[in-house]
C-alpha cells in the first residue's frame, strides 16, 4: 500500500466512525464457487450476526468533500480539517486486498456529497458493480444511499448491495432544518419509499420468475442523532415507529451526539456522548421490536423521557403494577415476555417447560431468569410472598440495591485477585 493510499485510508475511515448504521444480518448472497467471498448468513463491521459471531468490514468514506454545512456533522465544508477523497478504483483495490488477507469480511461504504447527489452516488454504484462484475466479489456490500439521487442509480445500486441505508440524521423536521437548513426530511422518505417498493415488487416477481435477480436482500436502516436537539425520547421513538411501519426497516441506529465544534446551535454536552441514553433507546427499540410492546406504552405524554437508572420493562412494569404478579405455569407468552428478568429465550423456555409440571423457583433459575428481579413481578409453586405487599418505589430501591451490591462484590473480588 503506497503512503497516499495509507493517509487516504487513515482520514476517510476516522471520518466513517460517526455512522453507525453498519449492522449485516439477512443477507443471503451465496458464493457459486467462481468468485472470492461469502455474504450467506454472514455479517460485517464488528457487529454480531444473528448466530452470535463478531465480523469486521472495511468501513469508510468515498470522500469527506461536502457541499452541505451541517452543524453536528465532521464533514460539514465549513470545517477546517483535511480533506481525502478515494477513486474507484482505489476502494476496489483496497477491498479485495483486505478481503484476501482475511482483515475484513464485507465493505461499508459511505461518501460526502460532493458536486451533487447523482454525481457521488454515480461513483458509489462504480464500485460495487466493478466489485460484482469484475472481481467477481460475494461478500457483503452496505452500500448508503446519497439524499436527492435518481431512481435509476438507486435502482442500480440496489442490484448489487446486500443493504441501503440513508440517515434520518434528526429525529423530527424542526431539529433537522435548525441545524442543517438546507437538508429535509422528505429528501430521506423518498428514497426509503422507493427501495421499498423495489424490495416488493422484486420479490413478487420472484414468486413468477426464478431468474429475477435479489434486490437490497438485506433489507435498509437508517440513523438518527440523539441529543444534538431538544427532542424528547417520546419524538425519538415515535419517530422510529413510524419509519419502522411505513418502510419495513431493518433497524433504525441511535447514535449519541458528539460535540465536534462551537456552534452556538448546538449543546454543551463535555466530551462525551450520551451513551446511557443512546442504550435506554436502543433497550426500548428492542421491546418494540421483539417484546410486543407499543411505543405508547413505552413513552407517553405522561412519560416523555426513559429512566436512566433503570431499563424501560423494569419502567414500564413499575407503572403497570395492577398486570401483576404474573402467574409463570398459566400466564400468556406474551405477558411472561413483559415480566423484568425474562428474555424471549427464556419465556419460550417456561412456556415448553411448564408443560410437564408446575415451575417452582429453582427450576426458573435453571431455565435462566434473571430471578432477582423477575421475583418481584412472578408468582410460582412456591412464591414466598406477594407483590401487592410492596410499592413500586420499593421493588425499584430493592433492584437498584441488589444490583449495586453485585458489581460491590464483583469489585472486591478483583481487588483480591489482582
Amino acid at each position: 500500500m503506497s503512503e497516499r493510499i495509507r493517509e487516504k485510508l487513515n482520514i476517510l475511515a476516522d471520518a466513517a466512525k460517526y455512522d453507525v448504521s453498519c449492522s449485516s444480518s439477512g443477507s443471503k448472497r451465496k458464493n457459486d464457487g467462481k468468485g472470492l467471498g461469502n455474504g450467506h448468513n454472514s455479517g460485517i463491521c464488528h457487529t454480531y450476526t444473528e448466530d452470535g459471531r463478531c465480523v469486521s468490514l472495511l468501513k469508510i468514506l468515498l470522500t469527506n468533500h461536502c457541499i452541505f454545512d451541517c452543524a453536528y456533522c465532521i464533514s460539514r465544508k465549513s470545517n477546517d480539517i483535511e480533506r481525502a477523497a478515494f477513486t474507484v478504483e482505489e476502494v476496489v483495490e483496497l477491498t479485495m486486498n483486505f478481503y484476501r488477507r482475511n482483515y475484513i469480511e464485507g465493505l461499508f461504504l459511505s461518501s460526502g456529497i460532493f458536486k451533487n447527489a447523482d454525481f457521488t452516488m454515480e461513483r458509489l454504484l462504480r464500485v460495487v458493480k466493478k466489485l460484482r462484475l469484475e472481481e467477481r466479489y460475494n461478500g457483503y456490500i452496505h452500500l448508503k444511499t446519497i439524499p436527492g439521487a435518481s431512481d435509476e442509480l438507486i435502482r442500480e445500486a440496489g442490484m448489487y448491495a446486500d443493504r441501503m441505508s440513508i440517515n434520518l440524521e434528526m429525529p423530527t423536521e424542526a431539529g433537522l432544518k435548525l441545524l442543517a437548513p438546507e437538508k429535509s426530511h422528505q429528501d430521506v422518505i423518498k428514497p426509503l419509499g422507493y427501495v421499498q417498493n423495489q424490495i416488493i415488487q422484486f420479490r413478487d416477481e420472484k414468486k413468477l420468475i426464478k431468474s429475477v435477480p435479489s434486490f437490497v436482500p438485506a433489507g435498509q436502516s437508517t440513523q438518527m442523532v440523539i441529543g444534538a436537539t431538544p427532542e424528547t425520547d417520546k419524538e425519538i421513538m415515535h419517530t422510529a415507529h413510524d419509519f419502522y411501519k411505513k418502510f419495513s426497516l431493518k433497524r433504525v441506529y441511535y447514535s449519541g451526539y458528539i460535540p465536534i465544534s462551537n456552534d452556538n446551535r448546538l449543546p454543551v454536552l463535555g466530551s462525551a456522548p450520551p451513551l446511557v441514553r443512546e442504550n435506554r433507546l436502543y433497550q426500548t427499540d428492542w421491546l418494540m421490536r421483539f417484546y410486543g410492546f407499543h411505543v405508547n406504552e413505552l413513552l407517553n405524554d405522561a412519560n416523555p423521557h426513559l429512566d436512566i437508572d433503570i431499563d424501560p420493562k423494569l419502567s414500564w412494569a413499575l407503572r403497570n403494577l395492577h398486570f401483576f404478579p404474573v402467574d409463570i405455569n398459566i400466564g400468556s407468552y406474551q405477558m411472561i415476555l413483559r415480566i423484568p428478568g425474562i428474555g424471549v429465550a427464556s419465556a419460550k423456555r417456561i412456556v415448553q417447560a411448564r408443560k410437564f409440571g408446575k415451575l417452582r423457583i429453582d427450576q426458573l433459575k435453571k431455565i435462566g431468569i434473571s430471578y432477582n428481579r423477575a421475583r418481584h413481578f412472578i408468582k410460582c409453586a412456591d412464591s414466598p410472598f406477594q407483590l401487592k405487599e410492596y410499592q413500586s418505589s420499593q421493588i425499584k430501591s430493592f433492584i437498584l440495591a441488589e444490583s449495586q451490591s453485585k458489581y460491590l462484590k464483583n469489585d472486591t473480588q478483583q481487588l483480591i485477585l489482582f
